[in-house]
């Protein structure tokens, strides 16, 4: 397997820029790449027929039919952050993928409130560095998203925002820590939903529930996937 850097990592090597003054998302395509999509329920249905995975493997078929490129889904419903370590080498490394993104943290908040609980801060923090660094050990790319929504109202006053937040900022940071591209879908929601939610409804923009991607939300995920490797967005 052909050993990967991302932008940003090259310009630290090179001691170019550091981290926080122009830390990039960009990842280059290469030929035969294979790209695992490691997440939730969200990633799960983003397989599915219009979903952001299957969106982003049929454009960049079509775009680049002859760089044998692989886009593999491995999202399960109601996996946190522990349980992407535990499957980690079965459902991604073994694959040998050239790039992975995880996309993960909603039910680390939203389980909070249940029952079976969400996934504490130093937990989720360690989890997440943990697995990146098992990624990249491998010889693949890593890309760390941001969780995006649970509930759209645009004001900040969705019952669990304050707590997503927190951990949106703790992706961001691990990201840093850790030299990687940060896809941050997060504020790529906020900024959609603050222009379009114009009623400030607490779902039906981006989501069918407030959590679960619709049509929208599948081709917003999908075009900052492809803005990621340099690609125009979705028409």
């Amino acid at each position: 397997m052909k050993l990967r850097k991302s932008i940003v990592l090259l310009s630290v090597i090179l001691g170019l820029c550091t981290i926080p003054a122009c830390f990039s998302p960009k990842v280059s395509l290469q030929t035969g790449d294979r790209i695992v999509f490691l997440g939730n329920s969200i990633t799960q249905l983003g397989d599915d027929p219009g979903g952001f995975v299957s969106l982003v493997r049929d454009t960049l078929s079509a775009r680049h039919p002859d760089m044998g490129l692989e886009i593999i889904g491995a999202g399960i419903s109601g996996n946190k952050v522990p349980d992407l370590q535990k499957r980690l080498s079965t459902d991604v490394l073994a694959l040998r993928p050239s790039v992975v993104f995880i996309y993960i943290g909603i039910n680390d908040v939203w389980h909070s409130t249940m029952a079976w609980g969400g996934t504490p801060k130093d937990r989720y923090e360690e989890g997440l560095a943990s697995i990146i660094s098992r990624i990249t050990a491998a010889g693949a790319e890593a890309v760390l998203c941001t969780p995006t929504v649970i509930g759209e109202h645009h004001d900040g006053t969705n019952p669990l925002d304050d707590m997503l937040d927190e951990y949106a900022g703790i992706s961001r940071q691990v990201a840093r820590t850790a030299g990687i591209p940060l896809l941050d879908l997060r504020k790529s929601f906020l900024k959609y939903l603050r222009t379009r939610n114009t009623e400030n409804l607490e779902e039906g923009i981006l989501t069918e529930d407030g959590v679960h991607l619709n049509t929208a939300g599948n081709r917003l995920v999908a075009s900052e996937i492809l803005h990621i490797f340099g690609e125009l967005a979705l028409d």
